[in-house]
């Protein structure tokens, strides 16, 4: 378990896909665990970046104390070894004030930087830049047959154009494959998972809704906002959902219905991709959404790892 001592509480993690309901029981929780709640949604990091990722607002977090939302510029490149140093810092200042911790997020990766014993190799940035230019000139599938040469369980898994150079990166920083860095689950510190089960059909139809009820608030000038202030000079930020399709609205490239529909889509595909990861992981005690006895229950799952 790392370094935690028996004394420490479990840490709570609320997880599942977008649009579940997480932030309102990682709420309800903190009010009845005398909790305080640490952000791992990384869309969530960027200043200014509210509606298209469904933020919590000041009202909604009813004076639970929330940690690691709006710690980024959208210029800046979002970490997940970063965020396992923060996450962790903020777990060991909460537990030192005597309350709990309650991590919630959809981003599976880094739900486990925080939970886990995970070690992220470091960077180089000259070598970052080669990688990219040759991405540039050779292409993705170049990089992938390179990468299957080197790390055939990386190259299979990974299609993003980003992901691939960083396993490329990866490897001849390290001499180790980009797939060697996720062990077995074993948490650094105790602690609790809580999945919120979903109806699919339901929850499709909630996204689209939400995507709806997203651009009536003022996406759209809130991505315009942004682009003046560098969204587009961002490697994360701009690819957020909503966020890369009103942004080629922005550019004459979409209409506004075009973007509601293809946002609608990738959501709802990104929700399954959510549910796929967390499904993977035994450890996680799966609970209905819709059930009115959710935060008892909940509490009582943490409850059995002792208070």
């Amino acid at each position: 378990m790392g370094n935690a001592s028996a004394a420490v509480p479990p840490v709570i993690a609320v997880v599942g896909p977008t649009g579940s309901g997480k932030s309102d029981l990682a709420v309800a929780l903190a009010h009845r665990l005398d909790a305080e709640i640490i952000n791992a949604d990384a869309m969530q990091f960027y200043r200014g970046m509210d509606i298209g990722t469904a933020k919590i607002t000041v009202a909604e977090r009813q004076d639970v104390p929330h940690h690691l939302l709006d710690i980024l510029d959208v210029q800046q490149e979002a970490s997940v070894s970063a965020f396992q140093q923060q996450a962790r810092a903020s777990i060991a200042e909460i537990h030192g004030r005597g309350r709990r911790a309650i991590l919630v997020g959809g981003s599976g990766l880094y739900v486990r930087a925080a939970l886990d014993v995970i070690d992220f190799p470091g960077t180089e940035p000259g070598l970052r830049v080669q990688l990219e230019a040759e991405l540039d000139a050779q292409g993705l599938q170049a990089m992938r047959e390179r990468l299957a040469a080197v790390d055939p369980i990386s190259a299979a898994r990974l299609g993003d154009a980003r992901r691939v150079v960083r396993a490329l990166e990866v490897h001849a920083l390290t001499g180790r494959p980009f797939s060697s860095y996720m062990p077995d689950r074993r948490y650094w510190q105790p602690a609790v998972q809580i999945g919120l089960e979903v109806e699919r059909d339901e929850l499709k139809e909630r996204l689209a809704l939400r995507v709806h009820r997203m651009v009536e608030q003022g996406l759209l000038d809130e991505v315009r906002r942004l682009a003046a202030h560098g969204l587009r000079d961002g490697k994360t930020a701009p690819r957020a959902l909503g966020y890369s399709q009103f942004l080629r609205v922005l550019d004459g490239q979409l209409s506004i219905e075009g973007a509601v529909e293809e946002t609608i889509v990738a959501t709802r595909k990104f929700a399954r991709r959510q549910l796929t990861w967390f499904r993977a992981d035994p450890r996680i005690r799966w609970l209905p959404w819709k059930d009115k006895l959710l935060v008892d229950k909940a509490a009582a799952e943490v409850a059995k790892l002792g208070q």
